[in-house]
C-alpha cells in the first residue's frame, strides 16, 4: 500500500497533466513524474503566497486545475491549427512515439523497461536492506528534517524553512524543495514514516530513470533492440543512480538526473511540433528540475544547444516554418515558470560557486574512469564500459543522436578536469555542481546506457546478417532479437546481473542500522523524549551524534538542526561550547530558559569520524544541574533541574538559533 502511495504521488499528477495536453506512449509515462515535480515546483509559491495549505487535497485541486487550462490550451490550439495549417494537423498525426512500433516491438521495450527497473530496485532494496533503516549521511537528516517540517506546518516556500538550517529569521533562505514538498503530501499517510518514505521514494526515482531512457530513445528514433537494450542497462552504472544514494545523499539532485531522458524525449517536440504538447510539457517540466536542483536545468540547456547545433549542421531535420512558433512559445514559457522557481536561488548562489573538493585522480585516471564509464570507481566496471566506448563511435557512424556524443565530451571531459586538476578556470566550470565531480559523473550513465543500446543493436544486426546467409529461411527479425538476447546474457552473466552485488555494496557504506550516526537505541531514546517533551520545548543537543535526527524520526525540536552547527554569534552555537557550565555562567542558564530548554540528550557514535564533539557537552554528567532521565547502551537523555514548566516562558522559540551556514 505505501509504494503505492509514493508511486501514484509521482506518477499521477503528471499523467492527468500530460494526457490533457495530449501527450502520449512512453514520452507521457516517462514525462509524468517530470511534470508532477514542475506542478509541485510552480504549487508552492502560488499556494503559499494565496496562503492555501500545503494538503494533499489542495495539490490535487491544483494539479486538476492547471490539468484543465492545460486541456483548454490544447483543444484551442488544434483547433486553430486544423483551420489554418491542415497540413500541419495531418503531419502530425505521425509524431506520437508509437508511430511505426509494432505490438511487438512496444512489448520488447517494456521488458526493457521492466529488466532495468528491476536492477534498480533490487539494488537500492539489497543496499539498504530496509526501508525503515536511516541513511546516516551528512545531508539525510536535513532532507528528512524538511519533510516533516513541510507536511507539519502546511507551507513548502522556502522562505519559510528556514529554521531547520538554523537560519529561523532569514526570510530569503532557499534550498530546492520540490522534492520534499511532494513527499510531505504523502508523510503520515497510511502509517508513512520518514524513513519509508524517503526510501520509497528513492525507489520510484530509480524506476523512473530505465521508464526514460527508453522514452527518450523511441523519441528520437532509436530502433526498437536499441530502445530495449539502453533501458534494460541503464541501472547497471555504479555512478548512477548508486554514488549519490549512499554519498551525501544527494537525493534531490538525483531526482533530477533521472528526470532528464523524459525531458529529452519531449525535446522531439520542437523539431516536431504536436500542438502545445512540447511547450506547456517542456516548460512545466523546466521548472520542476529548478524546484529540484537547480544545476540539472544547466545540464538540460546544455542539451538543447547540442540538439540545436546537430540541427544546424543538419544531424537532426527540422521544418523551421512549422517549428519556430513552438519554439518561441517554449522559450518564453521556460522563462515564465521556472524564474520564480530559480530567482530566490540566487541567495545561496554563492554559497554553492564557492564550495571546492579535493582532486581525487591523476589525469590519466580521470581518462581512464571517463572512458570507461566508471567514474570513482576503484575498478573499472568492463562489462558495461567497453560495450558503451564502442557504442558511442557506432553512434557517430551510424549519424545518429550524435548531439549525445557530443554531451559526452562535454559533461566526459567536464569530469574529468574536475576530478584531477584545480585551476581557477576548472572551478569555474564545474561551479554551479559545487565543484563536485561526483555529481558530474552521474551524467555520463545516461549516455553509456543509450551507447550500449546501439552496441546491442549493431552487434545482432551483424549477427543476423552472418546466420542469415548460412540459414536465409530464417526470419530475421527472430534472428536479430536472438541476437541481441544473447549479447545481454552474455553481458549480464561476465557482470553478474548487472553488477547488483557490487552496487549494492555502495549502497549499504550509509545505511547500516547500528551507525555511525544513528542507531536502533539512539531512535528509541527519540522515541522518550517525544513522549515527555512538552509543546513549544526544545531539546538540546550534541551536534556531532545523531540527534539532529530527533526532530524527522520522532517530531522533537532540537536546538542544532544540523551537522553543520549554529553560527558562532548564536544562542545555540553558545551553549554548545558553554552546556557544562550551568552551575558557574548564568548566560547558560538565561539562553536554556530562552529557548525553552528542559532536556539534554547525548548519544553514541558521530556522523563523521573527524567531527568532534562540542566543549559544551564533555563530562556534562557529572555536572551538577544535569539529571539523569533516560539512559540505554545508545543515548542518555538528562533533565535540567529548574527547568520544568520552560515552556511557559521565556521568548518564542523562533529566534533559537540566529544565522548560520545554508544547505
Amino acid at each position: 500500500m505505501n509504494v503505492l502511495l509514493v508511486l501514484l504521488a509521482f506518477w499521477l499528477p503528471g499523467l492527468v497533466f500530460g494526457t490533457a495536453v495530449k501527450l502520449r506512449g512512453w514520452t507521457l509515462a516517462a514525462a509524468a513524474p517530470l511534470l508532477t515535480f514542475g506542478i509541485v515546483a510552480i504549487g508552492v509559491p502560488v499556494l503559499g503566497g494565496l496562503g492555501i495549505r500545503w494538503t494533499m487535497l489542495n495539490v490535487g485541486l491544483w494539479a486538476l486545475l492547471l490539468s484543465a487550462v492545460g486541456f483548454a490550451l490544447a483543444f484551442a490550439v488544434d483547433r486553430f491549427t486544423a483551420r489554418r495549417h491542415p497540413e500541419w494537423a495531418e503531419a502530425e498525426k505521425d509524431l506520437g512515439d508509437s508511430a511505426r512500433r509494432s505490438l511487438r516491438g512496444h512489448l520488447l521495450i517494456g521488458f526493457g523497461v521492466a529488466a532495468g527497473m528491476a536492477v534498480g530496485a533490487v539494488t537500492f532494496l539489497r543496499g539498504s536492506h530496509s526501508l525503515n533503516n536511516v541513511q546516516q549521511g551528512w545531508d539525510a537528516p536535513y532532507h528528512g528534517n524538511l519533510i516533516r517540517w513541510i507536511a507539519e506546518h502546511g507551507d513548502a516556500r522556502p522562505s519559510t524553512v528556514g529554521t531547520i538550517a538554523n537560519l529561523p529569521n532569514e526570510t530569503h533562505y532557499f534550498y530546492p524543495d520540490t522534492f520534499h514538498a511532494l513527499l510531505a503530501l504523502v508523510f503520515g499517510k497510511s502509517g508513512l514514516t520518514v524513513m519509508p518514505t524517503l526510501n520509497l521514494a528513492v525507489v520510484a526515482v530509480t524506476i523512473a530513470a530505465p521508464l526514460g531512457v527508453a522514452a527518450m530513445c523511441a523519441a528520437w528514433r532509436m530502433p526498437t533492440i536499441a530502445v530495449a537494450a539502453a533501458a534494460a542497462v541503464s541501472t547497471w552504472f555504479t555512478a548512477f543512480p548508486y554514488d549519490s544514494l549512499w554519498r551525501g545523499p544527494l537525493w534531490p539532485f538525483i531526482a533530477g538526473v533521472s528526470m532528464i531522458p523524459a525531458m529529452i524525449a519531449l525535446a522531439r517536440y520542437l523539431l516536431k511540433p504536436r500542438g502545445v504538447a512540447g511547450p506547456l510539457g517542456i516548460g512545466l517540466g523546466v521548472a520542476g528540475l529548478a524546484g529540484l536542483h537547480t544545476s540539472v536545468v544547466f545540464v538540460v540547456i546544455v542539451y538543447f544547444l547540442l540538439i540545436l547545433a546537430a540541427v544546424l549542421f543538419r544531424f537532426e531535420p527540422i521544418d523551421w516554418r512549422r517549428s519556430a512558433p513552438s519554439l518561441v512559445v517554449t522559450i518564453g514559457l521556460c522563462l515564465v515558470l521556472a524564474l520564480p522557481v530559480i530567482l530566490p536561488s540566487l541567495y545561496n548562489a554563492a554559497g554553492v560557486t564557492s564550495a571546492s573538493w579535493a582532486t581525487e585522480a591523476t589525469v590519466a585516471a580521470a581518462i581512464g574512469e571517463t572512458i570507461t564509464f566508471s567514474p570513482m570507481a576503484d575498478f573499472p566496471l568492463w562489462w558495461v564500459g567497453l560495450p558503451a566506448i564502442i557504442g558511442v563511435f557506432l553512434l557517430v557512424k551510424h549519424r545518429r543522436m550524435v548531439w549525445l556524443v557530443g554531451a559526452f565530451v562535454v559533461f566526459g571531459g567536464l569530469f574529468m578536469v574536475t576530478v584531477s586538476l584545480e585551476t581557477r578556470l576548472v572551478l569555474t566550470l564545474s561551479s554551479v555542481f559545487y565543484n563536485d565531480h561526483w555529481r558530474i559523473a552521474a551524467l555520463l550513465p545516461l549516455i553509456g546506457a543509450v551507447a550500449i543500446g546501439e552496441f546491442v543493436n549493431t552487434g545482432a544486426e551483424k549477427f543476423a546478417a552472418k546466420v542469415g546467409a548460412w540459414r536465409p529461411s530464417l526470419k530475421p527479425a527472430t534472428v536479430t532479437l536472438a541476437g541481441a538476447l544473447a549479447i545481454g546474457l552474455v553481458m549480464a552473466v561476465l557482470s553478474r546481473g548487472g553488477y547488483v552485488e557490487r552496487n549494492a555494496a555502495r549502497v549499504a557504506y550509509n545505511y547500516d542500522p547500528n551507525g555511525p550516526s544513528v542507531n536502533a537505541a539512539e531512535q528509541a531514546a527519540y522515541g522518550w523524549l517525544a513522549q515527555h517533551v512538552a509543546p513549544g520545548e526544545r531539546v538540546m543537543n550534541d551536534l556531532s551524534d545523531g540527534s539532529v535526527w530527533m526532530y524527522a524520526l520522532a517530531g522533537v525540536q532540537p536546538v542544532e538542526w544540523t551537522y553543520y552547527g549554529a553560527a558562532r554569534t548564536t544562542p545555540a552555537a553558545f551553549l554548545s561550547l558553554h552546556l557544562n557550565e550551568l552551575d558557574k555562567n548564568p548566560e547558560v542558564r538565561k539562553l536554556l530558559t530562552d529557548l525553552k530548554v528542559r532536556y539534554v540528550i547525548t548519544g553514541s557514535g558521530t556522523v563523521t569520524v573527524d567531527i568532534k564533539q562540542p566543549a559544551g557537552f564533555r563530562r556534562i554528567g557529572s555536572t551538577p544541574g544535569f539529571n539523569r532521565v533516560f539512559g540505554n547502551s545508545g543515548a542518555t537523555v538528562y533533565e535540567i533541574a529548574g527547568q520544568q514548566g520552560v515552556a511557559g516562558s521565556g521568548v518564542s522559540s523562533g529566534a533559537a538559533s540566529g544565522s548560520a551556514h545554508g544547505q
